[in-house]
């Protein structure tokens, strides 16, 4: 996970170290950074001026692009959306346009996260150009955003003392980053800000070339650098160290984009995803008590807001359950390895249709490793053991179902085949559905 400020677009995460915020700093402060004109250059009036002028209009030019550019940033723009079924390794996106209940958080499909809430951090090297003090307060302002909506409680220890995430501020070649191929080294100033790995390994890299404060991010005319929110940056990495993704939701402090529009405010979908993750925690004292007088049930909006952990509804679900159907799934045993492909028997040239595809009863809205959602309305399973479980197609049009088909995966008995060697085998299987 790594904070951005050079790139426009988002490269597919790695395992380790995921893009992070996305920023126009470099070219812009180069733009500014242009030195004056050659004396001599621009007196005559000849093709000197006219170069002068060219050179002028061109700045214009590039700078009304740049802030053009900054404006579609800012308002979540993603070249990519729009263009057909989304894809990629991050786990069940929902799309910006999507229902206000849909997830849009993404957190790491094999499960990463810490076994215990009482985390412990230490920062091993401070910032050059932020005091020793305001560092230490603007990373515990950061890891209190998360520990307010969750379970979690963060406690700092001396620099040299074993932690479960280690933080520090480097330069160039730090850590393992020239070995390992996961790990970028940092680039310079108005490059990458933050990287983060993911748990159990628990590090988060800030870049010491950057400005860092402890205030709103802003562009100094004095200096010609930008000054950094150390708050900010630190809170959105400290999401992808304790297992967070990044989300579709440009409100969120999880968002690619969140460091470039400076969200400083943990969203409800930042909080849905920690809770997926870790569980919840009751606003109010008088939880329990309202709980015996049956006000789950009775104050269900109420309670589900300020007693979500004895109410037992820790975070929402992403779309309303479907409804299965009344006959018993389809079971198919795989082979592990095996890859096959599931379509729901539509004909995709009939207006109004909408497939959705569900997991355990989980909606699948976006790809995931193992998982991918085909543009014809399909889903293609590599079997393994994550793959286990079982799969509802629903088919609507204006709210009704018109279709329903499940099935359920299962892992057949690993035993050695003499004739064909373990790999990827194409299946393909073709619902029997029917009009409900």
């Amino acid at each position: 996970m790594c904070a951005r400020s050079a790139q426009v677009s988002e490269a597919p995460p790695a395992q380790d170290c995921q893009g992070s915020a996305v920023l126009g700093r470099a070219k812009l402060s180069q733009a500014m950074s242009l030195g004056p004109p050659v004396p001599g250059q621009a007196r005559s009036g000849g093709p000197g001026a006219a170069v002068a002028l060219l050179s002028l209009l061109l700045l214009l030019l590039l700078l009304l692009l740049l802030a053009a550019l900054w404006i579609l940033q800012a308002s979540g723009w993603d070249p990519g959306a729009g263009a057909g079924p989304a894809s990629g390794p991050a786990a069940a996106h929902g799309g910006v346009g999507d229902v206000a209940r849909r997830r849009r958080y993404a957190i790491k499909p094999l499960g990463h996260k810490w076994d215990h809430v009482n985390v412990t951090y230490r920062i091993a090297r401070f910032p050059s150009t932020l005091n020793r003090g305001d560092t230490e307060r603007a990373i515990a302002a950061a890891f209190r955003m998360w520990s307010d909506v969750s379970p979690l409680r963060f406690r700092r220890l001396p620099p040299a003392q074993p932690a479960d995430i280690t933080i520090g501020f480097y330069t160039f070649n730090h850590t393992d980053c020239w070995s390992s191929p996961l790990h970028r080294c940092f680039d310079g100033l108005n490059g990458e800000l933050a990287h983060a790995l993911l748990p159990p390994r628990g590090e988060i890299h800030f870049d010491n070339h950057e400005f860092w404060i402890l205030g709103r991010s802003h562009f100094s005319w004095k200096q010609g650098v930008w000054m950094n929110d150390l708050v900010q940056v630190a809170a959105h990495e400290i999401g992808h160290a304790l297992g967070l993704w990044h989300s579709r939701d440009v409100r969120a402090l999880m968002h690619p984009n969140a460091t470039y529009s400076r969200t400083r405010h943990i969203s409800q979908d930042d909080v849905r995803a920690v809770q997926r993750l870790y569980g919840c925690v009751d606003e109010m004292q008088q939880c329990e008590a309202w709980a015996r007088l049956r006000f789950c049930a009775r104050r269900t909006a109420f309670m589900k807001k300020h007693c979500p952990k004895i109410c037992n509804s820790c975070f929402e679900a992403p779309a309303a359950a479907p409804t299965p159907p009344a006959r018993p799934p389809h079971a198919r045993y795989l082979s592990k390895g095996r890859v096959i492909t599931f379509h729901c028997g539509l004909n995709s040239s009939r207006p109004h249709l909408h497939v959705r595809w569900y997991k355990d009863g989980e909606l699948l809205s976006r790809s995931v490793p193992g998982l991918e959602l085909l543009p014809r309305q399909g889903l293609r399973i590599l079997a393994t053991e994550l793959s286990e479980g079982r799969y509802t197609c629903l088919v609507h049009r204006t709210g009704k179902i018109l279709r329903a088909n499940s099935w359920h995966i299962k892992l057949k008995a690993s035993t050695p085949s003499p004739t064909r060697p373990h790999g990827d085998v194409q299946g393909s299987a073709q619902a029997q559905s029917t009009e409900q």
